[in-house]
């Protein structure tokens, strides 16, 4: 009787972590599911940067999230739906919202993040969320990319400079600004990337040293998730506006080949 409440007590916590990470993401897959909630968070970061590499969900991991899935659809605590690769992504339904707000956490339903959306920007938010994933599990304190728009992260909803991040990655006052560029930026959006970078880091700043975001935080990098060609034209334009090599070797990170960009169906 004994293993059997155990059984049990561990499976409402399975479900209640599931539900709770549906309520940061907005969507997941049972893969993402598999490794943010069966998976272990270490206690702090490594030294160094974070690797933000694409999470793996094993065998065992991905059972575990797919019967936990399966109970909690048949409570009617999620929703499912095929995004336009064929992936299966889940998100809070009304109920599964509810039994949140009665453990004090302020969910809403999911239902509109389920909707009918562009192929490409499902492709970006599923890259945002395995970078977000990543960072967890690597100890990193994380705002996901939900989280960013509702306003839950350092720059509230006006971002910084008029600026918001895919995905933030913080440890002690030192973060990562993560940038998921799928697809070449219209002129216009792109050139305000630019002047952004060139605000952060201004003329005086020393080599190497972070740039500061707010009063208490400072960015050690701008991390790029990007393709090739998009590296490519970042550096030479920067370097055309009078950055040197080395500053942007220093405050930009461009990571071509961490994640496709290709759509992939994964379950």
């Amino acid at each position: 009787m004994g293993e059997r409440q155990d059984g049990r007590l561990i499976a409402q916590a399975n479900e209640t972590n599931v539900l709770r990470a549906l309520h940061r993401f907005g969507w997941l897959r049972t893969r993402d599911l598999a490794c943010l909630v069966w998976q272990s968070w270490a206690k702090s970061p490594a030294k160094g940067e974070p690797s933000l590499t694409p999470p793996q969900a094993n065998r065992s991991d991905i059972r575990m999230a797919q019967r936990t899935l399966a109970r909690l659809r048949e409570h009617k605590l999620i929703l499912t739906s095929k995004a336009p690769n064929g992936s299966l992504i889940h998100a809070l339904s009304e109920k599964g919202a509810r039994a949140l707000q009665a453990l004090g956490i302020p969910a809403i339903t999911g239902k509109d993040q389920l909707r009918d959306y562009h192929a490409a920007y499902f492709l970006h938010r599923n890259i945002a969320n395995e970078v977000a994933i990543s960072g967890i599990l690597s100890g990193y304190r994380v705002a996901t990319e939900r989280e960013i728009a509702q306003g839950l992260w350092l720059g509230g909803m006006e971002g910084i400079l008029g600026k918001k991040p895919d995905v933030l990655v913080r440890t002690g006052n030192l973060v990562w600004w993560v940038e998921v560029e799928r697809s070449r930026k219209n002129q216009k959006d792109y050139a305000k990337l630019l002047k952004w970078l060139e605000a952060i880091w201004k003329p005086s700043q020393r080599l190497g040293e972070p740039a500061p975001l707010t009063k208490q935080v400072q960015v050690r990098q701008v991390v790029f998730i990007c393709t090739a060609a998009f590296a490519k034209k970042l550096a030479t334009d920067l370097l055309t506006r009078g950055w040197s090599p080395e500053q942007f070797a220093t405050r930009v990170r461009c990571e071509k080949y961490l994640y496709s960009f290709e759509a992939i169906s994964f379950f």
